[in-house]
């Protein structure tokens, strides 16, 4: 330990530091004498000799803990200053307070004595220089890193003893509330909270996607309760719901009665910029600290959720602000159109939740079903769900008609009597939200009665949330009004009696010459509301969920066709990409592009040149021939167009979209050609030609949209050219002086 009296002149001549820190914001409110004897250590910088003036306080670190360095800035900025050799002491009340791991507290030791600092406490004076002092100082760093572990071991081992016997009380999801006793887990007061979870899980048993529960919140304009789980409290806040916040409900395990502990894990890593931060990471089951079944009273049982975790496991979860999929629940009221897929509008993917769209292959026009969201494997898009539709129409056909019959009728009236006697959901949501309102009105209204009239800063605005409420208490009433007026009315005996009659004549009716599809689509409607379908391609059947307007779930289970090894044969679509392609291209080209496109011979190959020859020769399709007058320009790839235009490829892709740039492509998969002329070349200057001006000012002259003056460009009805350089690059457009009406055809495309 060094003597005071080897503070030296040159010491004097730097600052003294005197460093305050306190490990947490309670700590600072509470421990308010520690606080007091930091600040104290001024005087004594004073006794050391350095005058008022030199001595500063570092306290921008209260509150934050000594365990590592990251985010103290008043510990950077003092190392900082000693690194630069400008000051001569460091006053602490322990060392502790510097720093409570070693390689942070050796790095400033390290400093110190390179810059023959001093460091002070209330046991003395030490320099890092000296072997005996930096030993002591070494030995103080380790126990107070020692000691910072010792009370975490203990906190840490009382709270994963308590968190065993599931008392340990933490947060708790939406729903939830802890009771008087020890561990004790109670359902949320509130009725509407209760009412609004209990539907989730109702809703995702009848559709089987997270996603469409999501969907039937917001088309019914339902708000959704949420709870800080980091809160002990009940306070709770109704908010527009999001896709997360049904997802994160289906799979918490509180919700069937489990007690967990040790789902996530904090662990520390290196960003980019070299700093060291902490991130939470979800665990796996078999590695949760504690999973307590059958804990407290859930809204499902065990059984049910692991069976809906299983189900939203194997369902694709919708990407980040994807246009695609079904945007409005009520799609399936849609118009009918013409066309023999039966379940147009109706189909649902059991995968993803998204509406299914229709296809038509081959000369007989097969109808299928294919889901519009694509996923990435290997690199190649793929639908989630592709199926043909001739064996699903047949037996949803069948059981539409077998609900038809006398005896089916009689449980579709027996199922629309009982779904007439119990409440809407959506009703009974909009019921207790209209009850919410009217207490908060009228709490709003004690409010404002109980102010003092003269305090008008505080009444106008009491005054203000007042009418707030009430404005909010009036759109739920109306709101409510109008779903009861559209609640389902009772049948009379005499639209029993011609209900019951009508399954003796339907089969007939439905395979009437006269019977067209779309009056097959409108009957089907007429009690489908809409039909689930999951593939299962490695098993050769598909599962079907046929959900009816009286909300019943039938389910149904139908084989697809297996291929016949025997009679092997290319797919239809296959031959027909081949018919286009072999125009433009050689048979290796083309056997590039049907790999390309994730396509397979019919032994399940690769295409190579001789596959696409013995195609063409068995199915008549002549060869590529050369053209007799040869085109002006080369035939380029969209790269080597970009050279010779001098852009790039992405900006020569939206040009060819927007039908700027006229490019060829024989199939979907296949290459972007361009033939580079020169009157291609003409349309990409450097500068503005006479005449021409810039996009937005063309379609406020015209009147029209950028789109639509792009389609007159496209037609050659106006002239265009591309600016590729200076400060504002894009579109020039010349137009007339007069310009003609958006209606008038030009003379040259008359006829």
């Amino acid at each position: 330990m060094t003597d005071a009296t080897a503070v030296g002149s040159d010491h004097l001549r730097r600052a003294a530091f005197v460093y305050i820190r306190q490990s947490s914001l309670a700590q600072v409110e509470n421990n308010t004498e520690s606080t007091r004897r930091q600040y104290a250590l001024v005087d004594k910088a004073l006794q050391l000799g350095w005058p008022r003036v030199a001595v500063s306080i570092v306290d921008d670190d209260l509150g934050l803990s000594g365990a590592q360095t990251t985010g103290r800035s008043g510990f950077a900025h003092m190392a900082t200053e000693i690194a630069m050799g400008r000051v001569g002491i460091v006053l602490c009340l322990e060392v502790s307070r510097l720093a409570r791991n070693n390689a942070d507290w050796y790095r400033l030791l390290d400093l110190c004595a390179l810059t023959r600092t001093l460091i002070a406490d209330t046991d003395g004076l030490y320099h890092p220089g000296d072997f005996n002092d930096r030993l002591v100082l070494g030995l103080k760093g380790t126990m107070s890193e020692a000691e910072l572990h010792i009370l975490r071991a203990r906190l840490d081992g009382g709270i994963r003893h308590k968190a065993a016997r599931g008392e340990l009380r933490r947060g708790l999801p939406t729903g939830f509330v802890w009771g008087e006793a020890d561990g004790e887990i109670l359902f949320h007061p509130d009725e509407a909270v209760v009412n609004a979870i209990s539907s989730v899980f109702e809703r995702f048993a009848e559709t089987g996607s997270a996603r469409r529960v999501w969907l039937w919140f917001r088309s019914n304009g339902l708000l959704f309760p949420l709870q800080d789980t980091r809160s002990l409290g009940r306070e709770i806040q109704w908010v527009v719901p999001t896709y997360h916040a049904i997802h994160g409900v289906l799979i918490h395990p509180c919700y069937a009665g489990a007690y967990t502990y040790g789902r996530t894990r904090s662990e520390r890593y290196v960003d980019g910029q070299g700093n060291v931060r902490s991130r939470s990471r979800r665990l796996p089951r078999d590695e949760w600290a504690v999973l307590i079944r059958g804990h407290h009273r859930g809204f499902i049982d065990w059984e049910t959720f692991e069976a809906n975790r299983m189900r939203i496991d194997t369902n694709t979860r919708p990407r980040a602000h994807e246009a695609s999929g079904l945007t409005n629940p009520s799609a399936a009221g849609q118009a009918s159109r013409e066309g023999a897929a039966l379940l147009q509008g109706l189909a649902v993917c059991g995968h993803c939740g998204r509406r299914l769209r229709t296809h038509y292959r081959g000369r007989n026009a097969r109808p299928g079903y294919h889901c519009a969201g694509k996923n990435i494997v290997e690199g190649r898009g793929h639908f989630c769900l592709n199926v043909g539709g001739g064996q699903i129409d047949a037996a949803v056909t069948d059981a539409f008609l077998t609900a038809l019959q006398p005896a089916g009728m009689e449980a579709a009236l027996a199922a629309a009597e009982q779904m007439e006697a119990r409440h809407d959901a959506a009703l009974e949501q909009w019921r207790l939200e209209v009850e919410r309102r009217r207490y908060e009105a009228s709490l709003a209204e004690r409010r404002y009665q109980a102010v003092d009239p003269e305090n008008r800063l505080v009444a106008r605005g009491l005054e203000a949330q007042w009418e707030l409420c009430l404005r909010e208490l009036s759109q739920a009433r109306a709101e409510m009004e109008r779903r009861q007026q559209q609640a389902p009315r009772a049948l009379t005996e005499t639209e029993r009696q011609s209900l019951l009659g009508l399954g003796r004549d339907v089969r007939r009716a439905w395979s009437a010459p006269a019977t067209t599809d779309r009056d097959r689509k409108e009957l089907l409607r007429t009690l489908v509301e809409e039909v689930t379908i999951v593939v299962k391609r490695a098993e050769y059947h598909a599962l079907l969920a046929i959900r009816w307007k009286s909300n019943d779930i039938t389910k149904l289970e139908v084989a697809l066709p297996r291929s016949n090894p025997p009679a092997r044969r290319t797919d239809d679509e296959t031959i027909d990409i081949i018919r286009r392609l072999a125009v433009h291209h050689a048979d290796g080209v083309i056997a590039g592009i049907l790999n390309r496109q994730g396509r397979r011979s019919a032994s399940g190959d690769r295409f190579t040149a001789g596959h696409v020859q013995g195609l063409r020769h068995h199915r008549g399709i002549p060869c590529r021939q050369a053209p007799s007058d040869v085109p002006d320009g080369e035939l380029a790839s969209v790269r080597k167009a970009a050279e010779a235009l001098n852009l790039a490829p992405a900006t020569i892709l939206r040009w060819i979209e927007d039908g700027f740039i006229p490019a060829e492509q024989p199939t979907p998969g296949a290459p972007w050609q361009i033939r580079v002329t020169a009157d291609l070349l003409s349309r990409f200057v450097e500068e503005t030609p006479p005449g021409f001006i810039p996009m937005i000012e063309a379609t406020k002259r015209l009147g029209v949209s950028r789109q639509t003056v792009l389609q007159r460009v496209k037609r050659g009805e106006l002239q265009a050219v591309h600016i590729r350089q200076g400060r504002r690059k894009g579109l020039r457009i010349k137009v007339p002086e007069t310009p003609a009406d958006l209606f008038t055809v030009p003379p040259g495309n008359r006829g």
